[in-house]
């Protein structure tokens, strides 16, 4: 009896071992689904940025052309001027003393014409009557002729002194907007000084200076020529420093002829229109120009991995997955790499699992995004 049981016991524990081994071969016979997508061709339009800063059309220094302190400010940083309206004072004290003085000296100048003018006449009635002689004439006429050179230059330092004077009212040179002022009532400024006491920015079109890289500058240049590059340059746009954009786009109207050696990157200006007043000069902002992209190769970002600073993806054939090395474009299009090398049209990749899950020469089912997405969300109960 024992040995029947012993026999019998070891019968269903093999039964049950090949059981076991059988349920254990068709779980591993299973083959995991991942979402695949077939290479293809598209038109894109993708931005390069470029850093720029924003000035004026025209930004017209203000300086002092007289010496003294500021007695007086009548603007404000960012207040709007027209052409000649007052901004400073500068002390004008010892200027109005200077053309008091020159007014008086001209004044006495030309009383001394009048009465040089007189005794010139009365000696030359006096030599034609042979009273006095030809040499006294002259010498009357000399002193007339001195009278009159001491009143052109006493009219001439009165000139000058009118001038100081009216520098000494500080004006605007031109519409525009008041721009800084480092200097505060009390300040000595003058000719010497090497800040201006501020400026006045015409702001009604403003300039974006920006550099572009060589590349793009190459792009350009291929298809209109140096020449008429301005012709084939797209309107451009302008993120603000708050993250916006600005709603007028620009024009650009000027692109430098040569690449700086140093920096590999050549100046533009682009013009953009600025009813508001809302760009400043002196503020900065993001260039934003369009380049078209007729057949571009779009991966998705989240179907590549990284390795020692290579792009990868895993191209599906014949159900094996094979890590390959791309090339992509350094402009992304909505949160897909541009492929250059390394993929051909038609071909198909995984966009599932990569980076995590997928392996190397790994079996996988292929099925469509669609029904990847289908799984997920009825594994998640939506």
């Amino acid at each position: 009896m024992k040995t029947k049981f012993t026999f019998k016991a070891m019968s269903l524990l093999l039964v049950s071992a090949l059981l076991f081994s059988c349920q254990e071969n068709k779980v591993q016979q299973v083959v995991p689904e991942y979402a695949v997508m077939a290479i293809e061709e598209e038109p894109v339009v993708v931005k390069n940025s470029f850093p720029a800063l924003i000035s004026g059309d025209t930004d017209a220094e203000v300086r002092s052309n007289v010496s003294g302190a500021i007695v007086k400010k009548h603007v404000d940083e960012g207040d709007i001027v027209k052409k000649g309206d007052l901004l400073f004072e500068i002390d004008h004290a010892p200027y109005q003393a200077d053309y008091n003085m020159a007014l008086a000296n001209v004044n006495a100048a030309k009383v001394g014409v009048e009465t040089a003018e007189l005794t010139a006449v009365n000696k030359t009635n006096l030599c034609e009557k042979g009273i006095i002689s030809e040499y006294e004439k002259k010498l009357a006429d000399n002193q007339l002729a001195s009278a009159k050179a001491q009143l052109e230059q006493a009219e001439a330092r009165l000139q000058t002194a009118k001038i100081n004077l009216d520098y000494s009212y500080i004006k605007s040179p031109n519409d525009g907007v008041v721009g800084s002022i480092p200097f505060s009532v009390g300040s000595l400024v003058g000719p010497s000084t090497a800040t201006p006491l501020t400026t006045v920015s015409q702001i009604d079109v403003v300039k974006a200076d920006f550099s572009i890289n060589e590349k793009l500058m190459l792009y350009y240049t291929q298809k209109g020529g140096v020449k008429d590059i301005l012709k084939y340059m797209p309107e451009v746009e302008l993120k603000l420093a708050d993250g916006t954009m600005y709603e007028h786009k620009g024009k650009i109207v000027s692109v430098a002829g040569s690449i700086d050696t140093k920096t590999g990157a050549a100046n533009m200006s682009a013009d953009f229109d600025n009813p508001a007043k809302i760009l400043r000069s002196g503020a900065t902002g993001t260039i934003y120009i369009p380049r078209e992209i007729a057949n571009a190769r779009l991966v998705p970002q989240s179907a590549t991995f990284e390795m020692q600073d290579k792009k990868f993806v895993y191209v599906f054939n014949d159900s094996i997955t094979e890590m390959r090395e791309i090339k992509v474009d350094n402009l992304t299009y909505e949160q897909n790499y541009i492929v250059t090398e390394g993929l051909e049209l038609g071909e198909v990749i995984v966009i599932e699992g990569v980076g995590s899950s997928v392996k190397n020469g790994m079996k996988i089912k292929p099925i469509t995004k669609e029904q990847a997405d289908a799984k997920f969300n009825k594994a998640v109960g939506k």
